[in-house]
Formats: C-alpha cells, structure tokens, sequence
C-alpha cells in the first residue's frame, strides 16, 4: 500500500510541474505560488476518470473546475498562499468535500479522494518542493497525450476576489448540482419578541442548483399555523449568485397571522396578519491580500396595523494577521445581519459545507422583524452595534476576544400579563401564545466577552466563555403601575458579569452529536441577547440542550435523515416579575422553548 501510495504521489508531482510551464504569470510571483493536485479513486480503488473538481476560495467563491483524466488525476496550480476547499462530484457516488486546504509558497497540497456510495472521504497531505524528482517519464506522457487530462494542464487566469471580470464563465445545464432539504418539526413556537427563538412554523424546505452552469439558486420555505390562528402562515425565501464572484441579491416575503385578541385594539374583527418583504444584498471583496471586506445592506417594507419601512446596514473588516489569527471591526446598523449571524465562521478559510447552506435560507425565513406597539403605533427594534474580535489558533485550541458597544430603540420583549393590564395600543399579541409583546424603551450598553474553545479528539469539542455585559432590572417592583411608560421608566441598565460552559460530542457507532450549554449569571436582571459579529460563540440564557441523530436510510432511498430535539432556557431563567394592580407580571427575554423535528436532506 504504501509504494502504491509513493507512486500516486509521484504522478500527482508529476502533473503539478508538467503543467508549471504552461501557467501565464499573474500577479503572483511563481516562487511565491503554491498548488493543489489529488487523485480520486473508489472503494476498491479504480482510479476514477470524468469526476468533476471544484475549487473554492475562502470567500466560498468558485474560482476554477478541473475534470480528472483516466488515472484519476486533477490538478491545479499557481495558486496563490491561501486557504481553499476542494468539492469532488461524480455520478452514482456521494460527493466529498474537503474544507481549509492550506496552500503555502512552494508547496503542495496533495489530496487522495476516496469516493463511495454512503460515505466519500478526502485525505490531506502535504509535499515539499524537493520531491520533485519523484517525476517519472511514464507520467509525463500520461499528461502529454491523454485528452481528457488537458483541462487539469489548461491554466485560467489570477483569480482575485475584487477582479471578476477576468474569470472565464462556465457552461452546463440549466439545473445541474440540484441540493435540497426537508423538515417537519413540531413543539414551542418561537416568540416575536426573542432574539434566540426562531419562529419556526413546522414545516420547512430549501433547494439550491447551479443554474446553466455560473449561477447559484436557492429556494426556500417555511410554511404551517399558529397556536390560536386559523389562517395558514407562510414565508418564502429566493437568493441568487454567480459562481465567478459579485453579491449574492436575496428577496424574502413573510405573512404571520397573529392569535385573535379582542383586549388589543384591531383585533376584534379578526386575527390581523403581518406582511413583510425584503431585498437584500451581500458580497465581499480583498482590499489587500491580508485584508477581506464583508458588506451588505436590505431594503424592509413591513405592513401591520399600519406602514413601517426601514433599511439594515452592516460591514466587516477582517484583517488576517498571520496562518492561526486574524483580527476583525464589524457595524450593523438597523436589524441584526443575519448574513453574518449564519455564517458557520468568518472568511478564515473554513466554509460552510451543503448542508448549512440549506440551512441558511429556512434559518433566514424563522428570523421575523421584532416588533412591537407604542402608543397605538407599530415600531420595529433598531439597534447600532460596533464590534471588535481577535482570534487565536493554537493547534486544537481556538481563542476569542470580542469588545462590543449597542445601542438599542424599541426593544421588543415578551410579556405575561392579565388582560387589561396596560392600554391596548400599548401590547401586541404574541404569534405563539396568550402572551404579549411589549415595547421596552432604549438602552445602550457595552460588553467584552473572553472564551476559549478545545477540541478533545475528533469528535469532542469543550468550551468555556465569560464576560461583562450591560443588563434591565427594575426598581421598586412592588410598586403599583398604570401604564406602560410607567414601567418603562423603571427599568434601568446596569453591569453583570456572566460565564458559560459548552461541550459537544459525536457519539462514535450511532453517529449522535449532543451539545449542551448553560449560562451563570444574577438572574435577578435580564441580559438581552447580543448578536456577535466577530465570533461564532453565543452564549445562551440559561440551560440549553440539542441532540441530533441521523437515520439509517432504507428501501433504497435516496439522501439521508437526521432527527432532531432541542431545549432553550430549560430551567426558565431570566424572567424579570413586576407587579401591577395587585398581579404578577413577567418580562421575558429568552421563553423556554422545546422542539423535535425530523430532516431529510438529498
């Protein structure tokens, strides 16, 4: 095995510097390139010809294609120091993706790509430039005289992330790559007033396909019915990209009918409906080879018992300071960006694999505006938020600093409370319950957070946050209360410091991944969530849970299932009591929430 193994090397060298005199020179040095080449094979180990090789640069931008020849060889060269991922489809077999493929000058990034049926796999080595002489003649005319090898030595022009208009587009079908992804699930409806609830209406879709062969395509939908609500609720989501690069333009419709509330102003002919389009905008480009730029923006028009339209801005600067850190300065303005909040991590070189692309979208459509009544008036929550991150990598360690100052307007939150409590253009109905939504004024606050994440193994993951942020308690809450502004004026802002502790775990045979968190903290105040631009950490009220297990497929199906349990805020933490007219009422940020669902993804 292992002289095979030296001779699949020898060839994969061989192509990489067969093919180096045919590169045009860009605008990188060839001495400082680097390359990446793989052989792929199946399980008995048939070198496959025909598969199809993307690669990705770390922006998740296609930038070239190479198809293998007959001893299942690809290659691609004068590449530029980076990070990449490699995506190796082929009919009849599962594709194989491998993510954070470091290439460094004068090196190799060898891959040997083990396709199967269930389960394709990619091994990394690397290679330095002093093997070269592991070249043999035979090789040489393998990539001379083999048709279907000259795409490997066919080289395309420096791709550059803030230069487009150089790639060469690429042709297929009209639907080619087709992805897609099914959920039903069932439990605790989110709550409009909660930034950590999705609203998830219990049956949800997405599908993604390359279209004509240079353009991305998804499509999703979240679709069912509300608790006290006989109207069907829906929301649908279209995105679309090109492949060679430039901004990914979404547009997203959303109609919630709301629980028929009779105490509430409007509500008595009927359940009113919540009407809310959005078009949104999201790129990235390399202002210098060390220093990435994340923007985007979104244009909202809402329609609920009035006429609200607003816009959302956000830009990230990521500077990378060396191969394991990078430092980070992020705003948002308006509503938090979820094209970041969704992102699996920054532009560090990891990507997001199939699976949470899909995600993406059926994600997206459960984030509803947060809104909220104010004197007989529709406002939506605004905040403005500046951030500051730096991470560290030290092999399996991974290190996270974030400082962050917000200012928030209309902070909607939910509320338990007897009818009549306040004035009726005072509460909105909550879509998942009895319960309301109330408008809580402004706050501004600041926040560091500190954390440190380890990985035990492959398929343990530990992990340990703490922090100081700014918090609402409410002062003299035995005193009676008339209105709304009232309670407003009591709510203050003071600092809490909080520390939390996650693990995760892949269960080895059945495949089962647990993650647990909980948070420790003077739940005697209420912490609103903090929406981190510069870090995936988000530290969650209280005690939280998730198990995901996958399902053997059966009768010759297709895809894959993956049952799915989760429970937020289980010990019900962070519910602030105030009294009013001799009765209790809660504020709550986080409501404890517990769902299942079952996924199908193909």
């Amino acid at each position: 095995m292992q002289t095979g193994r030296t001779k699949i090397a020898a060839g994969l060298l061989a192509a990489l510097m067969l093919a180096a005199p045919v590169v045009v020179a860009g605008p990188v040095a060839t001495k400082l390139a680097g390359s990446i080449a793989g052989y792929v094979r199946d399980a008995s180990g048939t070198p496959q010809m025909g598969a199809s090789v993307l690669l990705y640069n770390r922006s998740e931008r296609l930038i070239h294609r190479a198809i293998t020849n007959e001893r299942g060889i690809f290659g691609f060269d004068a590449l530029k120091p980076d990070t990449y991922s490699i995506r190796v489809t082929l009919a009849s077999f599962m594709p194989a993706l491998r993510e954070s493929i470091l290439v460094q000058p004068g090196m190799q990034s060898l891959l040997y790509v083990d396709l199967a049926s269930v389960l394709s796999s990619i091994e990394l080595v690397y290679a330095s430039p002093g093997q070269g002489a592991l070249m043999s003649d035979d090789w040489k005319w393998t990539l001379k005289g083999a048709g279907a090898t000259r795409s490997v030595l066919r080289a395309l022009p420096e791709e550059s992330a803030s230069n487009t208009n150089q790639r060469v587009p690429v042709s297929g079908g009209l639907f080619s790559e087709t992805r897609g992804l099914l959920n039903v699930s069932a439990g605790d409806p989110g709550s409009i007033g909660s930034a950590s609830s999705e609203s998830d209406l219990g049956t949800a879709f997405a599908v993604s396909t390359s279209l004509l062969g240079s353009s991305q395509l998804r499509v999703s939908g979240n679709v069912g019915y509300n608790q006290g609500s006989a109207m069907p609720t829906a929301g649908f989501r279209t995105s679309y990209s090109r492949q060679s690069g430039g901004p990914e333009i979404s547009l997203t419709v959303q109609q919630v009918y709301f629980p028929t509330r009779p105490d509430l102003v409007g509500q008595a002919a009927g359940a009113p409906a919540l009407r809310n389009i959005s078009v949104a905008m999201h790129d990235g480009t390399a202002l210098t080879k060390d220093l990435w730029l994340d923007y985007g923006a979104s244009l909202d028009t809402m329609s609920f018992l009035g006429h609200v339209n607003y816009s959302n801005k956000f830009a990230r600067l990521t500077y990378t300071l060396s191969d394991s850190s990078r430092l980070q300065a992020a705003f948002s303005s308006g509503a938090p960006p979820l094209e970041l909040a969704l992102e699996a991590s920054g532009p560090n070189g990891e990507t997001r694999n199939e699976e949470a692309e899909l995600a993406e979208g059926v994600a997206a459509l459960s984030m509803l505006p947060r809104i909220s009544r104010l004197d007989g008036r529709t406002v939506v929550q605004r905040s403005n938020a500046a951030e500051v991150g730096y991470e560290k990598t030290f092999s399996s360690t991974r290190l996270n600093f974030s400082f962050y100052r917000e200012s928030v307007i209309n902070a909607a939150m939910t509320m338990v409370a007897p009818e009549g409590a306040f004035g009726a253009g005072d509460l909105l109905p909550d879509i998942s319950s009895r319960n309301s939504v109330f408008d809580a004024g402004s706050y501004d606050r600041n926040g560091f957070t500190a954390s440190v994440t380890q990985g035990v193994g492959e398929n343990v993951e530990l992990g340990v946050s703490a922090g100081r942020a700014g918090a609402l308690t409410v002062s003299d809450r035995e005193s009676a209360l008339t209105n709304a502004d009232q309670l407003r004026s009591k709510l203050q802002g003071i600092d809490r410091f909080w520390i939390s502790a996650r693990a995760s775990a892949k269960l080895p045979g059945s495949g089962t991944i647990v993650s647990a968190s909980y948070e420790w903290m003077d739940y005697s105040a209420m912490m609103p969530d903090h929406v981190y631009l510069t870090q995936g950490n988000y530290p969650e009220t209280g005690l939280n849970v998730s198990v995901r297990q996958p399902i053997p497929s059966f009768l010759g199906m297709p895809g894959r299932l993956e049952a799915s349990a989760e429970l937020r805020n289980g010990l019900a933490q962070g519910y602030l009591p105030v009294s009013q007219g001799g009765h209790q009422m809660l504020i709550i940020q986080t409501p404890r929430l517990l769902r299942g669902g079952l996924s199908f993804i193909f």
